[in-house]
């Protein structure tokens, strides 16, 4: 059976966009879609005489039921599986990710503040899952897919072909074009120590970055010739750039390395500035690195 597609869902408005934006990649993709509520309640509920006792656990299951009808409701050939766990959401998500295609979240969550950007478990569940973990955020043109577009920020350290690779499904499966895009500098001590040199010196490093971007996605576009692929660099910094295009974006992928003995986030400032700032749903894909050893 297909691995599911999972959606961490608490009832909040951000989780309801998150569901809907997780039915429809559901359908796209063919995945079934897992519906996971997941809180402490048992730490509001002490003792079996309490007045309060199994109502956090009620209403999680009205929570996902609710949710489950409004997903077969948005498309009813997507098949739902529901979820009901009495644990801390970060953790519960976590150990999801070892067995979903995908994890979906919203930006904020019913314990968040107003004032911040991005809910605490949704930079957690980001900064430290092993599949690719979509935060659903951005305008409505965006959550309806409306742009058709794909974009994929490369990195300029090489790393592994899993964020290429995931961008390249999305942009295939939807369809729309994928706008790949490398950003690039000429370091200032060469501009200013090479003066009458200076152009020559900065298409060199413009060269290097086109065969960058050229390597990194002539593997994962192997097979899926039907992509139309925008190759973009721009000279600057990447957070920047990118966030500049999410306004006309349905999507922005990027990676993020993972060292399994690693407990902290981790996340690259341009996956965070994403995650805070983009005008569009941010996707963060895993590059497991198995070689490194405890941090």
């Amino acid at each position: 059976m297909a691995l599911p597609l999972t959606v961490g869902f608490d009832g909040s408005g951000p989780g309801l966009r998150a569901l809907d934006w997780a039915v429809d990649e559901a359908a796209v993709h063919g995945r079934p879609l897992r519906v996971v509520y997941a809180s402490r309640w048992e730490w509001y509920e002490l003792s079996p005489s309490s007045p309060g006792r199994g109502t956090g656990q009620a209403a999680g299951r009205a929570a996902v039921e609710a949710a489950a009808l409004r997903a077969r409701e948005r498309n009813p050939d997507v098949p739902v599986q529901t979820e009901v766990l009495a644990d801390d959401p970060r953790q519960a998500l976590l150990r999801e990710s070892r067995t979903s295609w995908a994890l979906v979240t919203g930006s904020r969550g019913r314990g968040g503040f107003g004032d911040l950007l991005l809910g605490s478990v949704s930079l957690a569940v980001a900064g430290r899952a092993l599949c690719p973990v979509v935060v659903v955020r951005g305008d409505e043109p965006a959550l309806r897919r409306e742009h058709r577009r794909v974009l994929l920020g490369v990195a300029d350290t090489p790393g592994g072909p899993e964020a290429v690779r995931f961008a390249v499904r999305e942009a295939e499966a939807r369809p729309c074009e994928l706008t790949a895009l490398h950003a690039w500098r000429c370091p200032a001590h060469e501009r200013a120590g090479l003066a009458p040199l200076a152009d020559g010196v900065c298409l060199h490093h413009r060269a290097r970055a086109e065969t960058t971007l050229d390597a990194a996605l002539t593997g994962p576009l192997a097979g899926h010739g039907a992509v139309p692929v925008r190759r973009t660099l721009v000279e600057g910094p990447a957070a920047g750039a990118l966030l500049d295009r999410t306004a006309t974006a349905d999507l922005v992928v990027v990676g993020a390395h993972r060292r399994p003995h690693h407990l902290g986030l981790q996340l690259g400032r341009v996956a965070h500035a994403l995650l805070h700032h983009a005008h569009c749903p941010v996707a963060v894909v895993p590059q497991v690195d198995e070689a490194a050893g405890p941090a």
